[in-house]
């Protein structure tokens, strides 16, 4: 058997899931006529709201993929996806594109590939851990 650096995780087919909810939620806010509406009295909230959300994808997915290649895949793709679904709001007179919220977006990948260079990428690990 070939040993990655991956974590042996029980529960993998469960994390992913949830990680892929977690990629339709954005997916589908980004692309829904009628956002959901948060105000949290805050400057620039949707900036804020733009990067928790990368963030948050990228970081769940760093913590199930430890090797580079699939962490640095995984944020390339979402980076792309923040392009690609700004791009396509344009199309909805709902929404606009807007410049910024993709640069939000890209910020919050890279804070969450930071994140995973520290040992809170074992969170997922460490709560198995504690369930058995």
């Amino acid at each position: 058997m070939i040993k990655t650096k991956n974590p042996e995780l029980q529960y993998r087919p469960l994390w992913l899931t949830i990680g892929y909810i977690l990629v339709a939620l954005v997916l589908y806010l980004s692309l829904t006529s009628s956002p959901v509406e948060i105000d949290l009295d805050i400057d620039y909230q949707d900036k804020f709201f733009h990067v928790v959300a990368y963030f948050t994808l990228m970081f769940w997915f760093a913590q199930i993929y430890h090797e580079k290649f699939w962490r640095n895949t995984y944020a390339v793709l979402f980076v792309l996806m923040g392009v690609g679904l700004e791009y396509l709001q344009s199309f909805d007179p709902e929404r606009y594109y807007e410049f910024a919220d993709m640069v939000a977006n890209t910020a919050g990948v890279v804070l969450g590939l930071l994140l995973a260079l520290t040992s809170a990428k074992n969170i997922l690990l460490h709560i198995e851990n504690r369930l058995n």
